[in-house]
Parts: structure tokens; sequence; C-alpha cells
């Protein structure tokens, strides 16, 4: 849809940066490496913007309880090699309050990119916010919702929660992670389809949500077969998104991981989407913050994702 009026004012280059939270935090990386703290685990995994020597002594990193190798691409399948046979398939975490399964996975994710943390906290925030203030609860629509943990952060803050993957494992986890966190009785509605379609029925049903939050891949496929490209789709999809913002809508999210941009590419795009809606597109990178092995000494910031968050004035 071709879209008229001003533009929103912009806040470039924006920097969003996690030192970790809960269970989670970045250890040390270097030489293409990350070394992680998950829970009692420490996992080495593949990260290419990791150009660095390491900090630490190779003896840490020899130490790792489980390590990632096989395909570096981020969607690239591989192996987990692991220190020891005791090690578990999952393991309980915890972030922002909420419980939840971490799980070895063949494409090296173990169901949660932590540097995310920075957007559940707003999110969160804006939900108790607006329940204390004007005693609304808040709706927060979740696509690629992926293994729930920002639903459950979303629905224990107050919210009432729809999250869609198209994966039936991935809402298979979710589920699971819903019962660990004790949000059984939570409004979370759970639904396993293509995102592009159920965006688009629900602009049809004349249905909007207050937070809108979209996590995309580089390329999918919905569970019938549907294709996503996020360079052929994403203009379509953030088009949708503004056409389900709610009247007060309080923020919608847009982050984008491994594609050959400039957080330039999906902020100009943002901007050009939220004409005439008013309040202010920010966008930038997501960082996490080296934290070393007692989760308190800050290091290199390493960079994630991009991201384009659109906010009201």
């Amino acid at each position: 849809m071709a879209r008229t009026g001003e533009r929103p004012p912009e806040r470039v280059p924006v920097i969003l940066e996690s030192a970790g939270a809960g269970d989670f935090h970045l250890i040390d990386s270097g030489n293409a490496l990350k070394l992680e703290q998950y829970g009692p685990y420490r996992i080495v995994r593949p990260e290419a913007q990791a150009l660095w020597r390491p900090t630490l002594a190779d003896h840490v990193w020899d130490n790792a309880d489980a390590v990632f190798s096989g395909d570096t691409d981020e969607d690239g399948m591989g192996r987990w090699r692991f220190s020891r046979e005791a090690l578990g398939e999952t393991w309980p975490l915890s972030l922002l309050g909420v419980d939840f399964l971490g799980r070895f996975t063949a494409f090296r994710h173990v169901g949660v990119f932590p540097e995310q943390i920075v957007h559940w906290e707003w999110m969160k925030a804006r939900v108790e916010e607006m329940r204390a203030r004007e005693g609304r609860q808040l709706k927060v629509l979740n696509l690629f919702g992926y293994t729930g943990v920002a639903s459950l952060v979303a629905a224990a803050a107050g919210a009432e929660v729809t999250h869609v993957d198209a994966s039936k494992k991935a809402i298979g986890w979710a589920r699971e992670n819903q019962s660990l966190a004790g949000l059984d009785r939570a409004p979370i509605r759970w639904i396993c389809e293509d995102a592009m379609k159920f965006i688009l029925r629900e602009e049809r049903r004349g249905n909007t949500y207050d937070i809108i939050l979209t996590d995309p891949p580089k390329f999918g496929r919905g569970p019938n077969g549907e294709v996503w490209h996020l360079f052929d789709h994403l203009p379509l999809m953030l088009d949708v998104c503004r056409e389900l913002l709610s009247q007060k809508a309080v923020g919608l999210v847009l982050t984008a991981y491994s594609i050959r941009a400039s957080f330039y590419s999906i902020h100009e795009l943002m901007r050009e989407i939220m004409r005439g809606k008013g309040g202010v597109v920010e966008s930038g990178e997501l960082v996490i913050r080296e934290a070393g092995l007692d989760g308190e000494t800050p290091g290199r910031a390493l960079s994630t994702s991009l991201f384009s968050r659109w906010v009201p004035a």
C-alpha cells in the first residue's frame, strides 16, 4: 500500500546492549567463536563477528561442557560435542523471572536468543506501566515466536498474547515452557501457522494489537510449503503489521539476523511504512557485552543482529 504523510522522526544509530540476565551471560569471544554461560553449562558456538582473539586462556575454552561444530551459517546444521555423557538434551533456565527449557538443537541454537532481553525488558515495562496507569491489558502479537520465551515474559507481565510460529516442534517446546513457567492459565494463544497467512487473515478480521514483535528468518518455510524470503516479503509483512496496530499501540519491533544489509535498510523501510503514523523510529544493533567468568567483568561488545522499532511519540 502506498503510504502518505510525514515520515516519523528518527533516532539512529541506537545500540541496545545487554550484559546478560538471569541464567545467561557471554563469558568470552574470539576466533569466530563465543563462550557462553547458560545456567550450569558453558557452551561454545560459532560466531563469525568475533574477529578478535579470545581474552581467556585456552584451557577455559577447552573445559566447556558443550561445543557445536559443523556448518557455521546461522541456519546450518551440525552436531554437539559434550565433555561428559551425563549432559541431558534439555535443562532448566530462567530469564526475567520466567522459567523455560534450554535444548541442544542441530541448528546450534539452544532455545533462546538472549540479546533480545533488551526488547523483552522494554515490552515488560510497557505492559506493566499500562496496567498500572490505565488498568489496560495490552495485547501482544509475537510473530516467528520460536520457543515462546518472549511470549511468556509478556504474559507474566500481564499481557494477552498471540504467539505464531510455523514449526510444530517449536510450538510444542513453547507449551512445555509455559508449563515449566507456571503460566498454564495465562491468556496465550499458540498458533502453528505461516506468519504471513495469519496476519493477512487478522487484517481482514479487523483484529488489532498493542505491541507486535516480529523476528523473521532470512529464509523459511511454512507448514504447508509456504516460502519466506526476507528481502522479498518483509515490506508486505511490515505494511500489514502497521494495519494491525491498535489506536493506542505502544510499539512495533523488528529484528533481523544474518543478512547482508545495514540497519539503515530496515530503518528506512520502517519509516516509509509508518508514514503519517507519528511516533519515532529508532534503529541500530543489538549487542551483548562480554561479562567474564564471574558474569560481572565487562569486556568487548559482540554485535548479534539488526533491529528497528517504532514507538509512539
